[in-house]
């Protein structure tokens, strides 16, 4: 009960916190606002502006590629499904000692043979592979589109404070 009400928690603060910046769909992908920048040095202040501006959109693109990975590699899901499963159940179930007869299983013995039958499955699941494809899908998403898309009018006003 406690890892429900510690994850509707962090969901609400996350909710609250970074997707309340996230921009609508129609600023996201506005193809009008799309252009080369002239030199490094315009690149670098739409890199920064935009990655401030849209950081919640960003954020979500990260999420949903990562979500993409899972899904298209079923042996890296069900790697992950394997270890957090068997972990919640032996801190759950499994808090005493197991008697199968004459042999008493300790939870010690039981996390051993969890990682010995877990990590050669996550090993041949590849899950370096998998982040490395997501960082650089990611990378190259969320730098090209900040540096193609033009700071809208308000970023001419940031500095300016109100008198």
């Amino acid at each position: 009960m406690e890892l429900v009400q510690k994850v509707t928690d962090f969901a609400r603060n996350f909710r609250e916190t970074r997707l309340s910046t996230l921009k609508s769909p129609r600023d996201f992908f506005d193809h009008r606002q799309l252009s080369r920048p002239r030199d490094l040095n315009e690149a670098t202040s739409r890199i920064t502006y935009n990655t401030r501006h849209f950081s919640g959109n960003y954020l979500l693109l990260v999420l949903v590629l990562a979500v993409y990975a899972l899904l298209t590699n079923f042996m890296l899901l069900l790697a992950l499904a394997v270890m957090f499963g068997g972990l919640l159940a032996i801190n759950k179930y499994a808090t005493d000692d197991l008697q199968f007869g004459s042999i008493i299983v300790t939870q010690k013995q039981l996390y051993i043979g969890l990682f010995v039958i877990g990590l050669p499955i996550l090993y041949v699941a590849s899950p370096l592979s998998v982040f490395f494809w997501l960082v650089g899908s990611s990378a190259i998403l969320i730098l090209g589109h900040a540096t193609l898309m033009e700071p809208g009018v308000e970023s001419e006003y940031a500095g300016v404070e109100g008198v």
